[in-house]
C-alpha cells in the first residue's frame, strides 16, 4: 500500500468513497433490522430495492467510467471507433429492457426477472476481469487477441442481465404505492439517490483500480459489487409484499424456458456488439414496431386512456435528445477530460462520479421542491419539466465551450467548466428521469406497464447510440479527437437543443390534458400471491 505521505488527490478521493461506502452499509444494517414496516413514511420495500439497485449500478456505472479509457489505452481502438462501441454498448443496455420488461409482463413477473438479469450482470462484470495480451502495442495485433471475445462477451451479458433487470426493478418500485399516491415522485427521486450513491461510488472505487492498479482489479471490483446486489434483493423478499410477482402461477418448466431465451438473448447480442452498423438498421426497425403495437393497443382503450398513451409517447420521443447529450461524459467529453483539461494529477474516470454526486446533494432539494409546489398547486406539469431539463442540457454544452475558448485554444480547459456541464446536466436530468420513471407507471395501462417502461429505455437507448454517433464525429475523419472540432461540435448541439426545448414548453399544457390526472384511477399495490 502506498505510503500516506505519498498519497495525492486520486488517493484521497477513493478512501474518502470508500469510507462514504462503509457508512451507507451501516446504514442498510440498521434498516435492515428495524421491524417497523415504514422507513421515514415510505415502505422498508422501497429501501431494499435502493440497496439493491445500488449496487448494481456500483458495478455498471464503475466499469461505465473505465470502458472508453479501456478501449482506446488497453484495446487500442481509435478515438471515433471507441465512441462507436460506447453508444452501441449503452443504447443495447437500454433496448433490452423491452425484452425484459415483455416477459415479466407477461409470465415472468418483475421479482425473478429482477434476479435472473443479477445472475448475468454479475457473471458479465466478472468476465470483463480477465485480460488479454499485455505490452502490444501494434492494434491489429491486440484486436486479433482472441480474449477479445471474451471481453465481447462480457458486454452482451451486461447488457442481457440490464434488460431484465433495469425496467422490472423500477416498476417494483411503483408497485409500492396506490397510483394516486402523493409519495410516488419522492420514492422514486429517494430510489435514484440510491443509483446515484452506487454510481458515484463505483465510479470513484473501480475507476481508481483500474487506472492505478490495473484493469483486472477494477472489473474485478464491479464484480463483487453486483454480487452484494443480488444478496440484499434475495433477502429482502419479504419486505415487497409480494410485488413483482408473475401474474399467474408459472410451472418450472415454462421459467427455465424463459431464462432460456435469455441466454440466447445474450448470443445476439454479442454479435451484434462487433458490428455496430447493424444495430442503427435494428434500432430504426424495432423502434417503429415498437410504435404500432403501442399505438394498436391505445386504440382499443377508451379516450382518457389512449390519450395517456399519446401523452407518453410525447415523453418517451423526447429522450433521444436528452441522453444524446447527456451521455457524452462517458464518451467525448471523458476524452476530452483525459486530454485537455487540468485535471492537477486526478484519475481521468473519477470525474464521472461528479454527476451522481451531485444527484445525491441535488435530489433531496428536488423531492422536496415538487412536494413543495404540489400543495401549492404549482409545481410543473411533467412535460414542462422535460422542456427544463433540455433547457439545462443544452446550456451546458454553451457554458463548457465558453470556458474552453475564453482560456484559448493553447490552454488546458481549466477544471471548473468540467464541474460546471456536470452541474446543469445533473439538474437537468433531475428534471426529467425520475420524472419519468413516475410518469411512466402512473400513466401506462396495468397490462402495459413493464412494457411501457421498456420502451422508455428504448428510447434512452436510441439517445445512447446518437451520443456514440456525436461521439464519433468529434474523432473526424482520423479517427482520432481534436478540441477545436469537439467544442464546434458541442456549441452547435447545444443551441439546437434549447431551440427545441422552447418548442416543448410551448406544447406542454396540450399534452398535460393528455395525462388526465385528474381522473386517474387508483390501483391498490400489487398482493397477488407469490409463485
Amino acid at each position: 500500500m502506498k505510503d500516506m505521505a505519498l498519497w495525492q488527490e486520486g488517493d484521497w478521493i477513493a478512501a474518502i468513497a470508500a469510507v462514504a461506502l462503509f457508512a451507507f452499509l451501516v446504514i442498510g444494517g440498521f434498516i435492515a433490522a428495524r421491524k417497523s414496516e415504514e422507513v421515514v413514511g415510505h415502505p422498508r420495500g422501497l429501501f431494499v430495492l435502493f440497496y439493491a439497485e445500488m449496487w448494481e449500478r456500483f458495478s455498471y456505472y464503475g466499469m461505465r467510467a473505465l470502458l472508453i479509457l479501456y478501449l482506446t489505452k488497453f484495446w487500442l481502438f481509435g478515438d471515433g471507433k471507441s465512441n462507436l462501441v460506447y453508444g452501441a454498448y449503452t443504447s443495447l443496455v437500454y433496448i433490452t429492457p423491452v425484452l425484459g420488461g415483455y416477459l415479466a409482463d407477461r409470465w415472468l413477473g418483475q421479482r425473478k426477472a429482477v434476479l435472473f438479469g443479477g445472475i448475468l450482470l454479475a457473471f458479465g462484470h466478472l468476465f470483463m476481469a480477465f485480460e488479454g495480451m499485455q505490452g502490444v502495442t501494434d492494434p491489429l495485433v491486440k484486436q486479433a487477441d482472441p480474449a477479445i471475445n471474451i471481453f465481447w462477451m462480457a458486454l452482451a451479458l451486461i447488457i442481457v442481465g440490464s434488460g431484465f433487470l433495469k425496467a422490472n426493478i423500477s416498476v417494483i418500485v411503483g408497485q409500492l404505492y396506490r397510483m394516486t399516491d402523493t409519495r410516488r415522485d419522492a420514492a422514486y427521486t429517494i430510489f435514484y439517490m440510491g443509483v446515484n450513491v452506487g454510481a458515484a461510488l463505483g465510479t470513484i472505487l473501480v475507476g481508481y483500480l483500474g487506472e492505478t492498479i490495473g484493469w483486472s482489479w477494477g472489473f474485478g471490483l464491479a464484480g463483487i459489487g453486483m454480487v452484494l446486489g443480488l444478496i440484499i434483493f434475495v433477502i429482502g423478499k419479504p419486505a415487497l409484499k409480494g410485488s413483482g410477482e408473475p401474474p399467474k402461477l408459472l410451472d418450472k418448466s415454462s421459467e427455465f424456458k424463459l431464462y432460456g431465451v435469455g441466454v440466447a438473448a445474450v448470443a445476439v447480442i454479442w454479435f451484434l456488439i462487433q458490428y455496430q452498423g447493424i444495430i442503427q438498421n435494428l434500432l430504426i426497425v424495432s423502434g417503429i414496431a415498437m410504435l404500432g403495437y403501442t399505438l394498436y393497443e391505445a386504440f382499443k382503450l377508451p379516450k382518457e386512456p389512449r390519450e395517456r398513451i399519446f401523452a407518453i409517447l410525447f415523453l418517451i420521443a423526447l429522450n433521444p435528445i436528452f441522453w444524446g447529450l447527456f451521455e457524452q461524459a462517458g464518451g467525448s467529453l471523458s476524452l476530452y477530460t483525459d486530454r485537455f483539461v487540468d485535471r492537477a494529477g486526478v484519475p481521468t474516470s473519477l470525474f464521472q462520479s461528479i454527476n451522481p454526486i451531485y444527484i445525491v446533494l441535488l435530489a433531496p432539494l428536488f423531492a422536496g421542491l415538487w412536494q413543495w409546489l404540489g400543495k401549492r398547486g404549482l409545481e410543473p406539469s411533467a412535460p414542462a419539466k422535460f422542456g427544463l431539463a433540455l433547457i439545462q442540457v443544452g446550456l451546458g454544452f454553451l457554458v463548457f465551450v465558453w470556458g474552453a475558448k475564453t482560456v484559448g485554444a493553447e490552454v488546458m480547459t481549466p477544471v471548473l467548466f468540467v464541474f460546471l456541464i456536470y452541474l446543469l446536466h445533473t439538474t437537468g436530468e433531475l428534471c426529467l428521469s425520475p420524472v419519468g420513471l413516475s410518469a411512466m407507471t402512473r400513466l401506462a395501462p396495468l397490462h402495459l406497464g413493464s412494457f411501457i417502461m421498456g420502451a422508455w429505455f428504448y428510447m434512452t437507448a436510441v439517445g445512447n447510440f446518437v451520443a456514440g454517433k456525436i461521439g464519433e464525429a468529434t474523432g473526424g475523419e482520423s479517427g482520432e479527437m481534436s478540441k477545436e472540432l469537439t467544442l464546434g461540435i458541442y456549441n452547435e448541439i447545444g443551441w439546437i437543443t434549447i431551440g427545441v426545448a422552447i418548442v416543448v414548453l410551448l406544447l406542454s399544457p396540450f399534452v398535460k390534458r393528455w395525462m388526465h390526472l385528474d381522473t386517474l384511477e387508483d390501483r391498490v399495490p400489487n398482493e397477488t400471491k407469490e409463485a
